[in-house]
């Protein structure tokens, strides 16, 4: 199933993978639908340049009631993303938490079920403690968070809807993700950020070991999950399946941006509830769907390098486009 023609809707589209994801389909031709919380394009800034050529449905997920215009939209792909992502904060937002990741995807699967394919973008933080490394799609389940309890949950009830109602439904399970536009709450912007501006940077001993994966990698298994039928009923993991400990992270980010930073490793605590190492196995992926990576971790380091050089010099330059459009606050 080519996408191009195709209705397709997307939750959590201005989000950072979302709007990757979204140009991604909108680029291949489809009628495209998002859900956001806030009709205005000054809350959904990444995806300004195509705002006026998209449906938008303005609802909140966790209010079903707001979720009627789904089936005048009738579409045809369902990409869920919308989700209260952040691991850390969801200790302090649980309520929220869980009620974004659970009830808002219930809410989704019932208020539309006309759908070709529905998938569900779930979480590798959803596996949690494990004895062995890579993680497979076979392994249970040990969430550690709010948030990973959340999505976990999605699953299940995804996972029922499948299999009581025969629906055509996928969950991918994407490992960590990083590119242009993320926040600088994620870990690899966070870094980048710092040391383009020359600023300390304190971490823990960085002996744990996570994986990264370029947005457009993740973009790309997406779209081919959504068109091949052999993913249908199947969880699958998404991620190039290799991992690289922080310690060696900030070390080669210092070195790609000839940053003057002060690296104080080892300044840090580690976490109480700190997983020591996360890859995956893309077996799966790359049996079902014929996934492989296009952009290595390097390039894709990079390329995000390169990105945020553009978004320091205009955000700290006073006399950019930026600055003077926020200068009205003055």
């Amino acid at each position: 199933m080519n996408l191009a023609n195709k209705k397709v809707l997307i939750t959590g589209a201005s989000g950072f993978i979302g709007a990757h994801l979204t140009h991604r389909v909108f680029n291949q031709g489809a009628e495209v639908c998002i859900i956001t919380k806030y009709n205005s394009v000054i809350d959904n800034i990444r995806l300004v340049n195509i705002w006026d050529r998209i449906h938008i449905i303005e609802a909140d997920l966790r209010n079903v009631d707001s979720l009627n215009s789904i089936r005048d939209f009738k579409p045809d792909v369902v990409f869920h993303l919308a989700a209260y992502n952040h691991v850390g904060d969801s200790f302090i937002h649980i309520s929220e938490t869980l009620n974004s990741n659970i009830l808002g995807t219930a809410n989704l699967l019932e208020a539309y079920g006309g759908y070709e394919k529905f998938v569900y973008i779930s979480t590798s933080e959803i596996y949690g403690y494990q004895k062995e490394v890579p993680f497979r799609e076979d392994f249970t389940p040990c969430p550690i968070s709010p948030y990973a309890i959340g999505k976990y949950s999605g699953e299940l009830y995804a996972n029922m809807k499948m299999k009581m109602m025969d629906k055509p439904i996928v969950i991918i399970r994407p490992f960590n993700a990083f590119g242009p536009y993320q926040s600088p709450k994620a870990i690899i912007p966070e870094v980048i950020i710092k040391c383009l501006q020359g600023k300390n940077i304190e971490t823990t001993e960085g002996m744990q070991t996570r994986e990264f994966n370029y947005v457009s990698n993740l973009v790309d298994g997406f779209m081919l999950a959504a068109e091949n039928n052999n993913s249908v009923g199947e969880i699958i993991n998404m991620g190039w399946g290799g991992e690289i400990r922080i310690k060696d992270l900030m070390l080669k980010i210092h070195e790609m941006t000839e940053s003057k930073s002060d690296l104080q490793i080892g300044k840090l605590p580690h976490r109480p509830t700190e997983i020591w190492r996360m890859c995956a196995d893309n077996t799966k992926a790359s049996k079902l769907l014929n996934w492989t990576p296009r952009v290595t971790f390097d390039e894709g380091l990079l390329k995000t390098i390169d990105w945020y050089r553009t978004y320091v010099d205009e955000y700290s330059n006073p006399s950019s486009a930026l600055s003077k459009l926020v200068q009205c606050y003055d």
